[in-house]
Order: structure tokens, then C-alpha cells, then sequence
């Protein structure tokens, strides 16, 4: 062999073993990539308590509760489903009732969620793609006909 060609084997063989070691990652994280789950997927998917994920839908009509200090409970929903969600430290500023939201944390053994970070959505006419392709799918999308031009917004 020359040179040129056990080079070539060279570069070859890295990218095989880099390719392998790509598809077993994706392959372990493949529950991981959803960037979250609506409160009927943590149904459909027996999601066990004390597994860390995301949560996300609107936030439900009349369900605020404002507890002790930092305090808060609220429920999440996707129009089929929704789960109690408790936090016990500031809220951002644009988080309110029938707004999108994302929480990221466990469910305990009692069903709530143990949210430990909330986020809201970042303006007026953003809604996460996924939650408008949710809500659209559930008939409650309020939005414009065309889920990804609205997400853009």
C-alpha cells in the first residue's frame, strides 16, 4: 500500500468508528431528543416518577394558586389531558393562564410535577412548534392556519 492509500484507509476507518459511536449515542438518547411531552404523552407513556423530562402545553384557565412565599401550583394542558404542576420559586414575567409554557423537572409519587424551571413564551405570538402542532392536532389552536409561520413570528 502506499502512503496515499493508508491514509485514505486511515480517514476511512475513523469515520466508521465515529459513525457508530453517533448512532449508539442517538440510539441511547432517543427518549431525550423530544424537546417535551404534553400531558397526554406522560399518560400514554407510563412516564415513572422521579424521571427528569420536560412538560409542556398552556397553562390552564382558573388554575393558578399562589401558596406561601415563592409558592406556586398550576396545571398544564393539551386540550385531552393535564397534569398539577408545583414550583417553588419565581415565575417569569410573561407566564399566565392560557399562555404556553415548558416545565422542566420529575413527577413525584403523589402525580404532580416537581418543576425546578419554568419557561414561558418569549413574546405575544410565539407558541413552541410542537404545542402549536399539539393544540392544532386537539382542534384548540387559536393561531393561523399554518403552524410554522406562526411559530416564526
Amino acid at each position: 500500500m502506499t502512503r496515499k492509500q493508508k491514509r485514505g484507509a486511515l480517514i476511512a476507518g475513523c469515520l466508521v468508528v465515529l459513525a457508530i459511536a453517533a448512532g449508539l449515542v442517538l440510539f441511547a438518547l432517543k427518549d431525550s431528543i423530544v424537546f417535551f411531552h404534553s400531558p397526554s404523552d406522560v399518560v400514554e407513556k407510563g412516564i415513572s416518577p422521579g424521571t427528569r423530562f420536560r412538560l409542556g402545553g398552556l397553562v390552564e384557565r382558573g388554575s393558578l394558586v399562589r401558596g406561601d412565599g415563592l409558592a406556586v401550583t398550576f396545571a398544564v394542558t393539551d386540550g385531552n389531558a393535564s397534569r398539577k404542576v408545583v414550583y417553588n420559586k419565581i415565575l417569569p414575567d410573561l407566564f399566565r393562564e392560557e399562555q404556553g409554557v415548558v416545565a422542566e423537572g420529575r413527577l413525584n409519587a403523589a402525580g404532580y410535577f416537581e418543576a425546578d424551571n419554568v419557561l414561558a413564551k418569549h413574546d405575544e405570538t410565539y407558541m413552541p412548534p410542537e404545542v402549536a402542532a399539539a393544540l392544532k392536532k386537539q382542534g384548540v389552536w387559536k393561531g393561523g392556519s399554518d403552524v410554522n409561520s406562526e411559530a416564526k413570528q
